[in-house]
């Protein structure tokens, strides 16, 4: 057995061991809320706090590499288990100061090949792949990685070009005129008319997490172009509006 078989066997052990055994009632509402659209999807309900404590247990009891990490997480992407192919994430995040382009680009391939789930897009952009390329050293790869992603023909990277375009703002905590509000602007412009539910969702996400730092700038983007934007969009994007605002712009 090699060492990456053995690293994937721990992990996948001790979420085994680990398992909350959650009641049919639960298990239902999660697979609800999740909604994924592997039809062989299945999970133990570990919370995500859990699943980084192991990986960070497994990485400290073992000596593999980045390129085994790498490895493990081509593997763990690929299990119907919903927390295995997150321990494989976090497993290969404990590797992030080795991060380059090409990580960039094995994200992009193997989310899509293996993506099944808002959650797991969602979780992957936030906490690595954002983080990432929210460094100030990585813009230049960022908006590439953004533009590129955003023209994906998987809604799944699409969408997750905006969470990391989103998470960008977050760790920045400014929308300005600096590159970020022409950038947001132009990434809307090139995907408002696409019909995904989930994203039109990751649309107004973004825009809402713009107005958490410049409430004017997007109160007047919506309030300008509410003819052309969906319902979804609009009334999502606005809930941190002030009242009246968001009366206004809803009419």
């Amino acid at each position: 057995m090699t060492q990456v078989d053995s690293i994937v066997n721990q992990l996948k052990l001790n979420l085994k061991e680990s398992d909350p055994h959650l009641t049919k009632e639960q298990i239902a509402r999660r697979n609800k809320i999740l909604n994924s659209d592997n039809p062989n999807f299945k999970g133990y309900g570990h919370k995500m706090a859990d699943i980084e404590r192991i990986a960070k247990l497994i990485v400290k009891t073992n000596t593999g590499t980045y390129e085994d990490a790498l490895k493990i997480f081509k593997i763990l992407i690929r299990s119907d288990v919903h927390e295995e192919k997150f321990i494989g994430v976090y497993y290969l995040n404990h590797f992030k100061k080795e991060f380059n382009e090409e990580t960039i680009n094995i994200f992009k391939k193997q989310l899509g090949k293996y993506c099944d789930s808002w959650s797991i897009c969602d979780s992957i952009m936030l906490k690595v792949v954002g983080p990432f390329l929210g460094k100030k050293i990585n813009q230049e790869l960022a908006i590439k990685t953004i533009e590129e992603w955003s023209q994906s023909e998987i809604m799944w990277i699409r969408r997750a070009s905006m969470v990391i375009l989103l998470k960008i703002i977050m760790i920045q905590k400014e929308f300005n005129e600096d590159w970020s509000e022409d950038f947001v602007y132009k990434v809307k412009e090139e995907m408002h008319n696409d019909k995904e539910e989930y994203i039109q969702k990751a649309i107004a996400w973004l825009l809402k997490t713009c107005s958490r730092y410049n409430l004017n700038a997007i109160s007047g983007y919506l309030e300008t172009n509410k003819k052309r934007f969906s319902r979804l969009i609009l009334r999502y994007a606005s809930e941190k509006l002030p009242k009246e605002t968001r009366i206004t712009i809803l009419k």
